[in-house]
């Protein structure tokens, strides 16, 4: 859901910034039903202003995590801060910070969207009608803000579902799959949008399958599986490469010929779209491309290789085997 969390107390204006900088925590938190550990002993951690991907294979945990993370489900073990408040404790003063959008947004479908930022705007003491002009611009319903939400796209259900849950200007936004059902312009809108709230100061903690946008919006993820911990890790450090270069060279079987016939180039291989992946000489790219050049080879370009995040999420879930050679610019 996209606004429960936050209907049962106004919000707080006498919220304080957590002096460690961090706007969630958690230590230990684990989930068991029975005998299925579905979390287990999970710690994270989470900057003030930064958009933090988590990720998984499906049944890793994640929408589990999530649903501790708002106070819908109780822990077996372990705790959660969130803004500098432990949520067991003060869930009064930590959940009117927090917006969510939790898998499918409940909606009144026979409401306009309006009339639904109404309803739920009520529910938290009054939010002016200024502030629901402004949520449904930023995101993009103005022109359909009196049409009934049945008639609306799943991709427009899913933007209304994200006004709800910054109706009333949260800190830390808690989104699960928010791109559902948006078509490529609207996955490019969702990012800009996300660019946008965090350069306004807001933690973004997001749950996605769409790695790719992942790599273009996080600064840093956590990548769980079985419950457990895989890594956390900025989206740079985890997609660097390996010192390797990838070069666009006219005759690129005659390149890798006389690379690997190198010292420093028995690794060289060549992509599925013909691009030599290859070490350098001294591991300096001008060097190769000196080296290309001499050899009457002169590269359309050459750049650093670096690892698409689909292929370290792959390997690091062991979800499925990694593509040898998949490498981007």
């Amino acid at each position: 859901m996209s606004w429960n969390v936050q209907t049962a107390v106004a919000p707080r204006t006498d919220y304080t910034a957590p002096a460690d900088g961090l706007a969630l925590r958690t230590r230990g938190l684990t989930k068991r039903y029975g005998q299925r550990l579905a979390v287990a002993d999970l710690n994270l951690e989470v900057r003030r202003g930064e958009i933090f991907g988590f990720l998984g294979p499906n049944g890793a945990g994640k929408t589990t995590t999530i649903r501790m993370l708002l106070g819908l489900i109780t822990p077996t073990a372990g705790s959660i801060e969130i803004l500098g408040q432990d949520l067991r404790r003060q869930p009064k003063l930590v959940l009117p910070r927090v917006g969510a959008l939790i898998e499918t947004p409940a909606l009144y479908l026979y409401l306009s969207a309006q009339d639904n930022l109404r309803v739920v705007a009520s529910s938290l003491g009054g939010v002016s009608e200024r502030r629901i002009d402004e949520i449904l611009e930023l995101v993009g319903l103005s022109s359909r803000r009196k049409d009934r939400v049945r008639t609306y796209s799943l991709g427009m259900k899913q933007r209304l579902g994200l006004a709800l849950a910054l109706l009333h200007d949260p800190e830390l936004l808690i989104l699960d799959e928010p791109a559902n059902g948006l078509d490529p312009a609207g996955i490019v809108e969702m990012r800009d949008l996300l660019h946008q709230l965090a350069a306004q100061g807001k933690t973004i903690f997001i749950s996605s399958h769409l790695l790719s946008e992942v790599q273009q919006i996080c600064t840093r993820v956590a990548i769980i599986r079985l419950g457990r911990l895989v890594t956390e890790a900025s989206v740079e450090e985890l997609t660097r490469g390996r010192g390797e270069f990838v070069v666009r060279v006219e005759h690129p079987q005659e390149a890798l010929r006389l690379v690997r016939a190198q010292p420093w180039g028995a690794t060289a291989r060549l992509t599925e779209r013909g691009e030599l992946v290859t070490p350098a000489p001294d591991g300096r790219g001008r060097e190769l491309n000196r080296y290309l050049v001499e050899a009457g080879l002169i590269p359309d370009s050459l750049a650093p290789a670096t690892l698409d995040l689909e292929q370290v999420f792959l390997q690091l879930t062991g979800d499925d085997v990694a593509m040898e050679g998949k490498v981007s610019r």
